[in-house]
């Protein structure tokens, strides 16, 4: 089923956690020990690889230290206030992004707590999001069972059929942020340059050997 306008809207995404943790790797790069970042919740230093959670209330992601992370891998213990973002992977069969009414290659999709689905597609100034038809999700659902698992606001479905490419993968919501950070580095002029698409591959390449 395609929706109709009333249906589907395209709109600027709402930067919230996206953009927290863009802006902070790229003051990670420049960063140095006196500032290294910090668990947002006990105030730990963290490595520049570190885990997150979802703040539910304020809907941003949180960096977390290794320790706070293994206490919320028990889901008791977010309260209904954090959820872990997972370090699962799973690579999946191919999967159109037309076919949910998205008209770009590379995307990823969000499952809400409230069963609504938005794609996010990555651009030079950030992420656009895109209303997904429940019937069209419905649909994808039956034709790839393991959409059924996804975890809300902490995984993603994301796509990359862009020139070619065959990329279809769950993935931890962080993940996504990081495509879109590179994205906005790397790309150049009008059309992208000649940096973005081999910076692009190499993160799938990444993909693939995590």
């Amino acid at each position: 089923m395609t929706a109709g306008p009333a249906e589907r809207t395209a709109r600027p995404a709402a930067w919230g956690a996206l953009g927290r943790v863009i802006r902070r790797r790229s003051a990670a790069s420049a960063a140095t020990a006196a500032t290294a970042e910090r668990c947002d919740l006990c105030a730990v230093t963290v490595p520049e690889r570190h885990r997150h959670v979802l703040d539910l209330r304020g809907g941003e992601l949180q960096c977390v230290c290794q320790g706070c992370a293994l206490l919320f891998e028990r889901e008791a213990a977010g309260r209904g206030h954090y959820r872990l973002v997972p370090r699962d992977r799973l690579r999946l069969t191919e999967f159109a992004p037309a076919e949910l009414g998205v008209p770009v290659g590379l995307a990823f999709f969000v499952l809400g707590d409230d069963g609504a689905v938005v794609a996010h597609y990555p651009s030079p100034v950030g992420a656009t999001e895109w209303d997904v038809d429940a019937d069209a999700w419905l649909g994808a659902r039956e034709r790839c069972p393991a959409l059924r698992d996804l975890q809300p606001g902490v995984q993603a479905f994301l796509v990359n059929t862009a020139r070619g490419a065959r990329e279809h993968w769950i993935v931890p919501i962080d993940d996504c942020y990081r495509l879109v950070a590179l994205i906005r580095a790397e790309w150049t002029g009008l059309s992208g340059g000649d940096r973005v698409w081999p910076a692009i591959d190499r993160f799938f390449e990444g993909l693939h050997h995590s």
